[in-house]
């Protein structure tokens, strides 16, 4: 991208923000009472007093901590099970139902069972967990079944190792369905996990601050707590499309 074009692009995004801004303040000063809807200024200013508080940044780094080990532990058991479901029908027929029990039934469920099942710190990392692996074993599993049978019965017929078959077949038939399961398997296991985080409220988390926010009416605060759950989702966004993009050039 030119540095022209790089510069329109911000400016365009520049604008765009200073329009939407203007439309919340009207909007607050229509309504009349920050209870109901805060201007972007006091909820800029609700944020400033959070991050000032140590407690703040360690609910940020708890949070970060719990989702990213059900996203992680999500991707590793989904492309597990995505491959072997692929090599093995019967195999593939056994966890069918699992899959779509877990991608039908409300998040919510869930995070109620686990708040029964588990303790409360591990709900997140459960409920992030389970909205993975369905993402990722459907994805690994198309990626797979989609691969040139023409290369393999190439490769079969010069009798080529199965580690390269993997390496030079298999792997770059599946990397771009890999890429987008967990691109977007990210931005759900965060929704989900903050979403189990206001249902458990554990200790030091973003969600018990919104829970807390919404329970004593400060409003400020909850879009101030709205807003880092947001910022936090697009920086994880960001730093993992970076590493795969960095990954697939090598």
């Amino acid at each position: 991208m030119s540095k022209d074009n790089k510069l329109k692009r911000i400016i365009k995004t520049v604008l765009i923000t200073i329009f939407w801004l203007g439309v919340w303040q009207i909007l607050s000063a229509v309504v009349g009472l920050d209870v109901l809807l805060p201007s972007p200024v006091t909820s800029l200013k609700a944020l400033g007093d959070l991050a000032a508080e140590t407690d703040f940044w360690l609910s940020i780094l708890y949070s970060v901590i719990r989702i990213s080990m059900g996203f992680i532990l999500g991707t590793v058991l989904g492309a597990l099970m995505g491959t072997a479901s692929s090599f093995s029908k019967n195999l593939s027929d056994f966890l069918s139902p699992v899959i779509h029990i877990i991608k039908s039934t409300p998040v919510a469920s869930f995070i109620v069972l686990a708040v029964v099942w588990l303790k409360t710190g591990n709900v997140p990392s459960f409920t992030a967990m389970l909205i993975v692996i369905p993402v990722v074993h459907l994805n690994i599993k198309t990626g797979i079944d989609e691969t040139d049978r023409q290369l393999l019965q190439m490769a079969d017929a010069f009798k080529v190792s199965a580690a390269k078959k993997i390496k030079y077949i298999y792997v770059p038939s599946v990397k771009p369905y890999f890429i987008s399961a967990v691109t977007t398997a990210m931005g759900l296991a965060w929704k989900a996990g903050i979403a189990a985080e206001v249902i458990c409220n554990p200790k030091l988390s973003l969600g018990s601050g919104i829970y807390s926010s919404k329970i004593y009416l400060e409003t400020p605060q909850l879009f101030a707590w709205t807003f880092v759950v947001v910022v936090i989702s697009i920086i994880l966004e960001k730093i993992m499309v970076f590493f795969l993009k960095r990954g697939t050039k090598e």
